[in-house]
């Protein structure tokens, strides 16, 4: 809240609703969603209260103003956005303390309602704006008892006056308490956010105001034309009283004249209540968010109207009443129904394009194409889709409609870097704000880049001076600063984020530089259990960091035992540093291992290795941790179909010694025996005839498909067998070539390695 570029918005209560939606859903957004929907329904519920109680509606015109009220375009905003939640909570408070001090008989409803006013507040700052509209319509209620002796003395019905103290005194508290928490600084914006309030003639910011609140009337009564970001050139200011647009406003200006001097003329009779709690209902919270009382950061919000469009609907549902016995009530009930039924289809269709971010950006540009913003943020879109050109279209797009759009310089020179006019757009952003923290992080990255070290390191310290906990900018001087110096960052690095892994990455790479290796071995371990504490795939290097200080070290049973229990990160590590500690555990044992035997058994110390490591998954998963399920599965599998494609290989190596076995087989396997195609020749006949007749016997192929059918691996891993080195196909093998101790098995470790 001290902060100069804070915006001042103290809304713990919103925040807490966010911090239980995080404790019990995470960042599931149905649940926000549906917490959202369920606030939303209690407000309706409480609008038809109001309505009934407050405004002396009739019970089926009640109902009706809290349908209009459920059904309204214009909500989609507040409810579909998260961040709406505040005017959707904000709302159920300020109403709940209008219906404890209007229409609850208890002494103390003066004080409750105090407290639902400071708990609206607490959602959002234009609840308090609640216990004015209990002190005006109050006085309203009230007036015909003092009318006779207004001028001699205030005689004031029941408690009255007790009540309206409290309320005065309450609001006077809570608005000083709110005036303290904005640290002695109001909110500071830019032109960006507002640009009617930095316009340098009070006649255009008056009429530009006055023709705003105009347009948010008429977005109350016609939800057409839907934003979700009205900023940076939507409503064009109005400079001039020749402007069209002023007929709106002088329309809505007579209006609220007209419905005013109504009130004023009933007050004594009170003969049109509604339509006087209807208008205190749609003007008195509009006017913190009106600009003609504080400046606020946005021209339009569609989310600002939901607490004003209480009032439109009972305004609404209380003309339908005066219409029900002065009309033809059929044309009428169409007319209910057409109204309805067109606020539920444009609520639809609004909400379709809240579903996705995307969407969402599609339909507000095609709305306000000439939103500065909306092309800024659509380009930002583009560019997370890796969408690089259609991103520069957009940031060149926004630039032509803003051009001092400090920002959209800045991203786009982050996209032009191949062009050489990164510079000039990142030296632009600085022209038009030369506090962007960003442009000065992006300048100092592209300086060092081109090797100007010392104007790189004057733009990281100035991006330093204008945000002191700028982590990237850190990380950054590390590499414009000497190996002495690094210390010093390093360990600032570790005071602002004390759970960053990277960061312990980046000092145990820095003791291992200067030999420490004990050292840098430790912080390599204490990155691998920040990593795997926060769940993320990305300890993959702080393991990789340890295990080659392990190995340098000539700890390879250590080296091994983390691989093996660091189940996150196996899967990108396995293949790579399990099988090179294979590698140098066997060495030995190879050498001693004759050549007759088979490849399967020296395979031992890579089959011990794995099989341990598949005891620590079983147990982690009977344990109950399931975070890398799939990985687990997917390398049981692999594991299992080597181990049987080894043994099958190994049989394949053995040669045949039974003498009475003279069929010729594609391939010994133990399961797989494949008959000789030609079953009409002998068993003396001659190996290579019955070569040439295969050859030339056009139902060869055959062979090949009863091979395939005899395997009982999956078809995924069957190799193409019968395909020599000299491209000759043949499905028969000599006895020579299966005695030679140099044949290579077909299964080999290049197919398991590409599984």
């Amino acid at each position: 809240m001290s902060d100069p570029g804070s915006h001042k918005s103290y809304r713990p209560l919103t925040t807490l609703t966010f911090r239980l939606n995080y404790l019990f859903s995470g960042l599931s957004p149905w649940y926000w969603h549906l917490t959202n929907a369920c606030l939303h329904c209690v407000s309706c519920t409480l609008v038809a209260r109001a309505s009934a109680t407050i405004a002396r509606l009739r019970r089926p015109f009640a109902a009706l103003a809290g349908l209009l009220f459920a059904l309204h375009p214009v909500h989609s905003e507040a409810v579909a956005g998260v961040v709406g939640r505040a005017d959707v909570l904000a709302s159920i408070f300020f109403l709940s303390s209008i219906l404890m001090y209007h229409g609850c008989s208890n002494r103390y409803r003066a004080c409750w309602s105090v407290v639902l006013a400071a708990l609206s507040m607490l959602a959002k700052e234009t609840g308090l704006t609640a216990l004015l509209v209990n002190i005006v319509l109050d006085l309203y209620k009230n007036w015909p008892g003092a009318r006779c002796s207004l001028m001699v003395k205030w005689r004031w019905k029941g408690d009255a006056c007790a009540r309206i103290t409290i309320a005065l005194a309450g609001l006077v508290l809570l608005a000083t308490a709110r005036v303290a928490l904005l640290q002695g600084s109001l909110p500071a914006f830019s032109p960006q956010d507002n640009p009617p309030a930095f316009h340098p003639s009070f006649l255009v910011r008056l009429m530009t105001f006055c023709y705003l609140a105009a347009f948010n009337w008429w977005l109350l009564l016609c939800p057409w034309t839907l934003s979700h970001d009205w900023q940076m050139g939507s409503v064009p200011l109005v400079t001039s009283g020749w402007d069209p647009r002023n007929l709106l406003t002088v329309a809505a200006l007579i209006v609220l004249i007209a419905l005013s001097y109504r009130c004023w003329i009933d007050l004594e009779f009170q003969r049109h209540t509604p339509a006087a709690v209807g208008l205190m209902l749609l003007v008195i919270p509009y006017l913190p968010a009106s600009n003609l009382l504080v400046t606020v950061g946005f021209v339009v919000a569609e989310r600002v109207l939901y607490l004003p469009s209480v009032g439109s609907v009972i305004l609404t549902a209380y003309g339908i009443q005066l219409l029900w016995h002065r009309s033809n009530r059929r044309l009428l009930v169409v007319g209910i129904a057409i109204l309805a039924a067109s606020f539920a289809a444009r609520t639809i269709l609004r909400n379709e394009d809240w579903r996705t971010r995307e969407t969402l950006l599609r339909a507000d540009l095609t709305v306000l194409p000439h939103n500065a913003k909306l092309h800024y943020n659509f380009a930002n879109f583009l560019k997370d889709m890796e969408q690089q050109e259609n991103a520069i279209k957009h940031y060149k797009e926004a630039l032509k409609l803003w051009p001092s759009y400090a920002s959209a310089h800045n991203n786009l020179g982050t996209l032009v870097i191949a062009s050489g006019r990164a510079e000039h757009h990142f030296l632009q952003a600085l022209k038009y704000n030369r506090d962007h923290v960003n442009a000065h992080y992006n300048l100092a990255k592209l300086y060092r880049k081109k090797n100007r070290l010392a104007d790189s390191l004057k733009m990281i310290e100035r991006c330093l001076t204008l945000e002191p906990r700028f982590v990237q900018a850190y990380v950054e001087l590390l590499y414009l600063k000497s190996e002495d110096q690094k210390r010093g960052i390093l360990d600032k690095l570790l005071e602002l984020e004390p759970r960053n892994w990277e960061h312990y990455v980046l000092y145990g790479n820095w003791f291992k530089g200067r030999g420490l290796l004990p050292i840098s071995l430790n912080y390599y371990m204490t990155a691998l259990k920040f990593s795997l504490a926060s769940g993320e795939r990305h300890g993959v290097a702080a393991l990789r960091a340890a295990c080659l200080v392990l190995r340098q070290k000539g700890q390879w049973a250590r080296a091994l035992h983390l691989i093996i229990r660091s189940p996150t990160c196996l899967s990108k590590l396995l293949y790579d540093h399990l099988e090179t500690l294979s590698r140098k555990w066997r060495a030995p044992r190879r050498r001693s291992t004759p050549r007759s035997v088979p490849r399967a058994s020296t395979e031992g110390a890579m089959g011990e290795g794995v099989t341990s490591y598949y005891q620590v998954e079983l147990w982690q998963t009977a344990r109950g941790d399931a975070r890398a399920a799939n990985a687990r599965a997917l390398w049981t599998r692999a594991w299992r179909l080597r181990n049987e494609l080894e043994g099958r290989a190994a049989l394949y190596a053995r040669p045949r010694t039974n003498p009475d076995q003279t069929k010729s087989t594609c391939l010994d396997y133990s399961q797989l025996e494949l008959r000789n195609p030609v079953e009409k020749h002998k068993k003396n006949t001659d190996m290579n005839s019955l070569l040439s007749e295969a050859k030339n016997n056009a139902k060869d192929i055959s062979c090949q498909n009863e091979c395939a059918k005899k395997v009982s691996i999956p078809t995924q891993y069957k190799p193409i067998h019968n395909k020599s080195e000299t491209g000759r196909k043949s499905c028969s093998l000599r006895k020579k070539e299966i005695k030679d101790a140099d044949f290579t098995p077909f299964v080999s470790d290049h197919l398991i390695k590409t599984y």
